[in-house]
């Protein structure tokens, strides 16, 4: 079944037509800057510039960057406040006509990674950290998902833990990978005590530079890079977005 994911990140609203029986993008995909501010108003208007572009007219699935029940955004960590409460699926069909299934960003990028990437196969408990501007987490047992988890705003060091273990706060304090990856090392093994998966996956940007930096983690578990890239989110919320028309199916 083919739909319409999209990846709603804090510097690119990324989308593609992807084959959900496969997990592979049909068209390159389509970057669109995320407008500033990125008010709910002006992101719809984005979204509809990306249905415009593949010019499609089926369902659509949307990675948002907070915690989503039931479509509605209930927080806006590094997005513009006026999310917070707004019905994303309500807003984004009305912007473009079609029905929208919208999921934390994090969270379908774990779907996409459990299902066709680094977690296939895996059972047990699994730990997927986006780490990039901030830090995102899907956390999923035997390939269920449990939804929301957003581990990058555990209280950690005195504040939020992305704000210590970040990329950002690498790019932002200029630390050497050495030093940033002791500062992850830290946060990983907090993580590890709270859930104690038998594997971690790492996506987002810092993905691209795992060799940097792994040889400087331990943890008691597996600590591998995410596969699937840039493309995890738009496939997962794909994903996500099939269950609207078959009822059942993650």
């Amino acid at each position: 079944m083919e739909i319409l994911g999209i990846d709603i990140g804090a510097s690119g609203i990324k989308g593609s037509i992807v084959d959900t029986l496969n997990g592979k993008l049909l068209h390159e995909r389509h970057r669109i800057p995320t407008p500033s501010p990125a008010t709910p108003h002006q992101v719809a208007q984005t979204i509809r510039e990306l249905v415009d572009h593949f010019g499609w007219r089926g369902l659509i699935g949307c990675g948002f960057p907070g915690v989503v029940q039931q479509g509605i955004a209930r927080t806006a960590a590094n997005v513009d406040k006026h999310w917070i409460n707004t019905n994303i699926e309500l807003l984004f069909g009305d912007a473009t006509g079609l029905p929208v299934k919208a999921v934390n960003d994090a969270d379908a990028a774990g779907l996409a990674e459990c299902i066709f990437g680094a977690g296939h196969g895996r059972k047990g408990a699994l730990l997927l950290l986006t780490v990039g501007t901030g830090i995102g987490s899907a956390f999923l047992m035997d390939g269920q998902l449990f939804p929301n988890t957003e581990l990058g705003h555990l209280k950690f060091k005195g504040g939020p833990a992305e704000q210590y273990a970040s990329d950002a706060a690498r790019k932002r304090e200029d630390l050497p990978w050495r030093d940033w990856a002791k500062r992850f090392n830290e946060y990983l093994n907090y993580v590890y005590s709270l859930f104690y998966p038998e594997i971690f996956i790492i996506g987002g940007g810092t993905s691209k530079k795992f060799d940097k930096f792994i040889e400087f983690i331990e943890v008691p578990c597996p600590v591998i890079p995410a596969e699937l890239e840039n493309s995890a989110g738009i496939v997962g919320a794909a994903l996500a977005a099939r269950a609207l028309a078959h009822p059942g199916v993650e």
